[in-house]
C-alpha cells in the first residue's frame, strides 16, 4: 500500500517537471522573484553574521568592559584648551584657574584611579616611543612599549615563546623585553631570539620573550586605534623609565609650563604615560566609570583637560546598531523580493491551469483523484521555487563576496542560511501553489473535456 503511494506520488513528480521542462522560459521567469529574493536573504545574512564576528574579533583585541585614557599632546591640548573653557560643561572648579600647572597622565594618576575606584579590575599604563632597534647588523624601526603584566591580560595576548615579565624585573628595572613575532623574525632570522640581546636606542636588552602572532587587519587598527603588537618590543615600564626615558623628571620645561608661557606650542610632551587602558569589572560600570575617571584625573590636573578618555565598547555597540538597521532593511527587501516572488508563482500557476483544462481533464478520466492532481500542480510550483532558490543561493554567495571585497564589509555565510533559504523557498511553493492546485482539482472532468 505504501508502495502504490509513493508509486503515485513519484509519478506526479515526473509529470510536474515535464510541465515545467515544456515551458522552460516562462518558469524561468516564475522564478526570478524568488532568485532575487533567497539571493537577498544569503546576502543580508551573511552580512549580519559577519558583522556580528567582526565585533567579536574586535573586542577581543581592545578586551571587553575597557576605557582608553589617552594622553593629549601640547599641541592638540593648547589648541582644545580655549574651547573647553568656553563650553565648561565637565570643568571642576574656577575656569579662572585653567592656566594652572599640569603634571600630565602619570603612574600616580594610575594608582589613584585603582584605590578610589572599586570597579576597576585592571590596569594597563604604557609609555610609547619610536626607536631604532639593533640587533648586529640588522637595523629596524620599531616602537619600544613599556607596559606591565597586566597589559597581556587586558588586550588577551600570550607569550608563544619564553615567559612574562617578573615581579623583580619591575622592582629593579631590569634590562629585559619581549618581542612581537613579526620583528622576532626580522630580527632573528631562523635564529631563536630568547636569550639574544637587542639594542633599543641607545640601551642594551635581554630577549626573554616573544609574543604569539596575532593576525590584525589594517582597518581594524585605524578604527580601534590600536597598534600591531607583531611590530612592537616590550619592556617592564619601570625599566623604560629609568633607561630610557622618564618624562615626570622636572626639569626647565616644567617650569615654563607652571608660568603658562606663551611658547607652550613649542614644548615637547610632558606626559609620563601616553596612555591607560582601564578594564572594569562589570558591563554596567563602564560608562559611569569612565565619567568618573573623567573627573578624577581633571581634579589632579588642576582643572585641565590634557587628556581624553574612549569607550571602544560604546561605539562597537554604535556600529552594532548600525549594522542591525542596515540588515532590517535587508530582510525587508528580501521579504517584498519573495512576496513578489510567491505572488508570481500563483499567478502562473492559474494560468497554466487554465491552459491545461484539458490535460486535467483527461487525468481525471483515466482514474486520477482529487488528490493527484493537487499533488502535480503542488509539485511544480514547489520545484520552480526550489531550482529559483538554488539559483538565488548562487546568486547571494556571489554577491556577499562582491560586497566583501569592494566595499570591505566583511560577510560569513554558513550552512543554517543555506538551508533556511532552501526551507522558505519550499514553503513560498506550497503556500502559493496550494490555490492554483486546488482550482485544477475541482474542475469538472467532463466539462474540462469539452473545453478546446
Amino acid at each position: 500500500m505504501v508502495v502504490g503511494k509513493m508509486e503515485v506520488a513519484l509519478l506526479n513528480f515526473k509529470l510536474a517537471l515535464q510541465g515545467i521542462l515544456q515551458n522552460k522560459l516562462r518558469s524561468f521567469l516564475t522564478a526570478l522573484g524568488i532568485i532575487f529574493g533567497v539571493a537577498a536573504v544569503i546576502a543580508m545574512l551573511g552580512i549580519g553574521t559577519g558583522a556580528k564576528q567582526s565585533i567579536l574579533e574586535q573586542l577581543s583585541l581592545i578586551g571587553a568592559n575597557s576605557i582608553v585614557v589617552k594622553a593629549k599632546l601640547p599641541d592638540a591640548f593648547n589648541n582644545t584648551q580655549e574651547e573647553n573653557n568656553d563650553q565648561n560643561t565637565s570643568s571642576v572648579g574656577d575656569p579662572s584657574e585653567v592656566k594652572g600647572y599640569t603634571p600630565g597622565l602619570s603612574l600616580e594618576d594610575m594608582r589613584v584611579l585603582k584605590t578610589l575606584m572599586p570597579t576597576t579590575d585592571r590596569i594597563s599604563p604604557e609609555i610609547v616611543q619610536d626607536m631604532t632597534i639593533i640587533r648586529d647588523k640588522t637595523l629596524q624601526r620599531a616602537r619600544c612599549v613599556g607596559i606591565t603584566n597586566d597589559f597581556f591580560e587586558i588586550n588577551n595576548l600570550e607569550v608563544d615563546r619564553g615567559k612574562k615579565f617578573q615581579e623583580m624585573h619591575f622592582e629593579l628595572g631590569t634590562n629585559v623585553c619581549i618581542v612581537g613575532s613579526a620583528i622576532a623574525t626580522r630580527l632573528f632570522k631562523g635564529e631563536n631570539p630568547i636569550g639574544k640581546q637587542i639594542k633599543c636606542g641607545h640601551v642594551w636588552f635581554k630577549v626573554i620573550g616573544i609574543l604569539k602572532a596575532r593576525r590584525i587587519q589594517k582597518t581594524k587598527v585605524e578604527e580601534l586605534s590600536i597598534r600591531d603588537y607583531n611590530d612592537d618590543v616590550f619592556v617592564p615600564i619601570t625599566s623604560f623609565m629609568l633607561r630610557i626615558s622618564d618624562r615626570k623628571r622636572i626639569d626647565a620645561s616644567d617650569v615654563v609650563r607652571g608660568r603658562g608661557d606663551e611658547r607652550n606650542d613649542q614644548l615637547e610632551n610632558y606626559h609620563q604615560i601616553d596612555r591607560a587602558v582601564v578594564r572594569i569589572s562589570e558591563p554596567g560600570y563602564v560608562e559611569p566609570s569612565a565619567e568618573l575617571i573623567a573627573r578624577i584625573l581633571q581634579r589632579r590636573h588642576n582643572g585641565k583637560i590634557d587628556f581624553e578618555i574612549e569607550v571602544p565598547e560604546l561605539l562597537l555597540k554604535q556600529q552594532q546598531k548600525t549594522q542591525e538597521t542596515f540588515n532590517f532593511v535587508l530582510a525587508v527587501i528580501a521579504g517584498i523580493s519573495l512576496l513578489v516572488g510567491g505572488i508570481g508563482i500563483m499567478n502562473i500557476m492559474l494560468a497554466s491551469v487554465l491552459e491545461r483544462i484539458k490535460e486535467i481533464g483527461i487525468r481525471r478520466s483515466l482514474g486520477a483523484k482529487k488528490l493527484d492532481v493537487i499533488l502535480q500542480f503542488l509539485f511544480e510550483a514547489i520545484a520552480i521555487s526550489l531550482i529559483g532558490g538554488l539559483i538565488g543561493v548562487a546568486l547571494g554567495i556571489a554577491a556577499a563576496k562582491v560586497i566583501a571585497s569592494t566595499a570591505d564589509i566583511p560577510t560569513v555565510i554558513t550552512w543554517w542560511s543555506v538551508c533556511l533559504s532552501f526551507v522558505v523557498a519550499a514553503g513560498i511553493g506550497l503556500i502559493f501553489g496550494l490555490l492554483p492546485a486546488k482550482r485544477a482539482a475541482n474542475l469538472d472532468p467532463i466539462t474540462a473535456l469539452r473545453t478546446e
